[in-house]
């Protein structure tokens, strides 16, 4: 008998951007699918029309596609077991809801938001279950009479799954091992919302995944309360034998203190909890995003899958087609991982210093256009190679290498009272007096000859070329100070010489 194929999908629903744990959770998904050759679905569940935001879902994809995670079916790519939007599958739907509803595994209920209001003020813990239910507004407590009548007056209404109480849920999950849940703590659930037309999540999860024939739900620890409820629907809809392998993933912990990583922690130590930056269509308000920041999106998966994964070994540097080939489930932790954002920083410098300079100067490039420089594509595959083991991400190319390019308007005052002597612009002229007649202005001709100047003088080495740094840069930073004349020329190197000249402290 042949094996039925692996299919995973990453199901986000488009209330806002995508958290960085979302972004974990969709990493996963798509290595447990490449490593077992299955088929990779997004699906947007967008069933919760009073939270749903314009342009969620299109921030999600393109937040997965910089990050390298493609899909083999989705709203955007197609596929067979389309439409992948819950909010396009609502005819769907309700031949499940009219099954349950017949078989008696559901129930209407009539009860208003007000009457619900009430109800929990009246009874702490209020839940929705068989020890209130008989209290509430539903067709247990209405004749079959009334609820028709409520029915076609167009009355709000919702349809509730059925629980019976004291009785024992089995989970069998392929991180955390058997769970065993008593129905007695779960609550009469909403399946359906007349008010919108459309099912809740619970309903159009376990219907979309039987349906498209989804065999392993990986997903985050918090969705864990909700499996034993998808258990029982699989059962009550006849579709227990199909039913998916559940795993669920460890918690992206606070990098301080206790609890979930949330947007506040980023804000409040300075780094990003979405993928690309975020403006809330509502409120205007915008969020930093990894890409702006200046990460390479290799530098960030390789971050996100060691946080709840680890191959077995002390390994940190893995490529995507690596990750591939060691994830298991198996090897992943019951345990919160806790959202070392310094750690983040540091396989991002990894990452820029690994790549070849001519790759660096490939995402160089929009930022020297964007600042309105020409300059050869030769000269900025040096420039970069000069300064990549100086950065941590690309947004500080243009701070660690704008004086290549623009000669400094103004001197760190600390450096040049440190520098600039009574004497030095007499021994700045030295030095014109010697580049001048230098032909070949490389910085394997140009140090020798100011060197043996310099010991020929007896000159202070270090006061000449802080001075000379000072010259050409502004401050006391920068790679070697000959490279550096090198690629800005002769021309240029003397006439920033010039300038410092006449600096007055």
């Amino acid at each position: 008998m042949t094996a039925q194929k692996i299919r995973v999908r990453f199901a986000p629903s488009p209330t806002g951007p995508l958290h960085i744990g979302g972004v974990r959770t969709a990493l996963y998904n798509y290595l447990f699918a490449k490593k077992n050759g299955g088929d990779y679905i997004l699906r947007v569940e967008d069933t919760d029309s009073q939270r749903f935001v314009a342009g969620a879902e299109e921030y999600i994809i393109q937040s997965l596609e910089w990050v390298g995670i493609r899909f083999d079916e989705g709203p955007h790519v197609g596929g067979k077991y389309g439409p992948y939007r819950q909010s396009e599958r609502k005819n769907i739907y309700k031949q499940y809801i009219d099954q349950l509803l017949s078989n008696g595994f559901a129930y209407l209920a009539f009860d208003t938001p007000e009457e619900l209001e009430a109800k929990r003020k009246e009874i702490p813990n209020f839940q929705y279950d068989a020890s209130t239910r008989l209290s509430m507004r539903n067709s247990f407590t209405l004749s079959p009479k009334e609820t028709r009548a409520l029915l076609e007056s167009g009355l709000p209404h919702t349809v509730r799954i059925r629980i019976e109480p004291d009785q024992i849920i089995h989970v069998r999950d392929l991180i955390r091992g058997d769970i065993n849940v008593n129905s007695s703590i779960i609550d009469d659930k909403v399946l359906f919302k007349s008010s919108d037309g459309l099912p809740t999540y619970h309903l159009a999860n376990v219907a979309d995944d039987h349906l498209m024939e989804i065999t392993h739900v990986i997903r985050g620890e918090e969705w864990l309360p909700s499996a034993p409820l998808h258990v029982l629907l699989y059962k009550y809809l006849g579709w227990e034998t199909s039913q998916p392998a559940f795993a669920h993933l460890p918690l992206l912990l606070k990098p301080e203190g206790n609890g979930k990583l949330s947007k506040r922690d980023g804000d409040r130590l300075g780094f990003p909890v979405f993928p690309l930056q975020w403006r809330d269509p509502k409120t205007g308000e915008t969020a930093s995003g990894y890409r702006e920041a200046g990460y390479l999106p290799e530098a960030l998966l390789n971050f996100l899958a060691l946080l709840g994964w680890n191959p077995g070994d002390d390994r940190e540097i893995f490529s995507l087609e690596e990750l591939i080939d060691l994830f298991s489930l198996e090897k992943c932790s019951k345990n919160g991982a806790k959202f070392d954002y310094k750690k983040g920083e540091w396989f991002n410098r990894h990452y820029i210093q690994s790549k070849s300079d001519e790759a660096m100067a490939e995402l160089f490039l929009p930022i020297l256009k964007e600042k309105g420089i020409n300059i050869s594509w030769d000269k900025v595959v040096k420039i970069v190679g000069l300064i990549k083991e100086r950065v941590h991400f690309t947004t500080e190319w243009w701070n660690q290498s704008a004086f290549f390019f623009i000669a400094p308007n103004a001197y760190d005052e600390k450096t040049a009272s440190k520098c600039l002597k009574n004497d030095s612009p007499e021994k700045m002229q030295a030095l014109i007096s010697v580049l001048q007649p230098i032909d070949d202005f490389s910085a394997s001709t140009i140090e020798p000859i100011v060197m043996d100047r310099i010991s020929s003088k007896g000159y202070a080495t270090g006061e000449i070329m802080n001075t000379l740094r000072l010259a050409l840069v502004g401050e006391s930073k920068g790679p070697h100070i000959f490279d550096i004349m090198e690629i800005i020329g002769k021309e240029e190197t003397i006439k920033r010489i010039k300038t410092v000249m006449s600096y007055e402290l």
